[in-house]
């Protein structure tokens, strides 16, 4: 089997949450959903599992975290063209979320910063490498 990532994100609203990922560029496997949990794929190897706080505290140790207030991680998500990138960050302000700053460009580097529902803080980020500083 590959190696893959399953980030688990406890989320309020499931039907929303589900149609804001894919307003990003998701797509949903129902063979890994339920009523409680939906997996949404980003790639082969990288999904996300959106989980209602019922479910996501079944697989917790410690309490779920308030990421409308505090920042419990950033997740960042590569794409292939500065188009890319701001057509994904496009999509997911019409589907709701909320863009916290502007656009950072570090030269070889573009990166846009969104929020989902519940705070959970999504990077997305285009790199030309042929633009990298070599010292």
């Amino acid at each position: 089997m590959a190696k893959q990532i399953f980030i688990n994100l406890p989320v309020k609203d499931l039907q929303k949450s589900m149609d804001f990922y894919t307003a990003l560029g998701f797509t949903n496997n129902p063979q890994f959903s339920d009523n409680a949990g939906k997996c949404m794929v980003w790639s082969e190897n990288i999904y996300v599992m959106l989980l209602s706080h019922e479910k996501f505290a079944g697989f917790a140790t410690k309490p779920i975290a308030d990421t409308k207030s505090k920042l419990a991680g950033l997740f960042s998500l590569s794409v292939d063209s500065v188009d890319e990138l701001n057509t994904i960050v496009a999509n997911g302000l019409k589907a709701g979320g909320i863009e916290p700053h502007e656009i950072r460009d570090y030269g070889f580097m573009q990166q846009r910063t969104i929020e989902d529902f519940d705070g959970h803080t999504w990077e997305v980020f285009y790199m030309d490498l042929s633009k990298m500083p070599t010292e």
